[in-house]
């Protein structure tokens, strides 16, 4: 099983998005780029591109988070500081209550370079599913082997 350290996110990747949801009965698609760039906390996370939802036109979207590594585990903190969920990347699952909401993620390392996250996410106004894929960015070559650094 691949194990990625924090270290191995380090670069440009490409992210595709699809958007379930099921409550509405529609779905969305994001494309953009997510980059790893190493701060004193860990890694910044920036994500940007463009989120088209339904017929609604298309917008650009971005969103921020800092990851970082203790204990064996990684943990995600949005961009403020406020933690978001934490995993062992040997066993990369986590759950997020912010009430009355339910997250839960799933991380697929197992074809490392290449991976994703899917996220179930269910509360009183919210049931979607949320599968975000990964690919280095030749522009960006992070690592192509797992467990190499960080």
């Amino acid at each position: 099983m691949t194990c990625p350290r924090l270290g191995d996110f380090i670069g440009l990747w490409q992210v595709d998005r699809q958007i379930e949801d099921r409550r509405a009965g529609g779905c969305g698609h994001f494309s953009g780029t997510a980059t790893f760039t190493p701060s004193g906390a860990g890694l910044d996370y920036a994500e940007t591109g463009i989120l088209a939802l339904g017929a609604a036109p298309p917008l650009r979207a971005e969103r921020r988070y800092v990851w970082s590594a203790s204990g064996g585990r990684i943990h995600v903190a949005f961009a403020d500081g406020r933690p978001f969920h934490d995993f062992d990347p040997a066993d990369p699952a986590a759950t997020h209550f912010c009430a009355p909401d339910h997250y839960v993620v799933r991380y697929d390392f197992s074809r490392w370079p290449d991976w994703s996250s899917e996220w179930q996410v269910s509360g009183p106004r919210k049931d979607y599913a949320m599968t975000s894929r990964f690919r280095p960015d030749a522009a960006g070559q992070p690592p192509t082997s797992a467990g190499s650094n960080g």
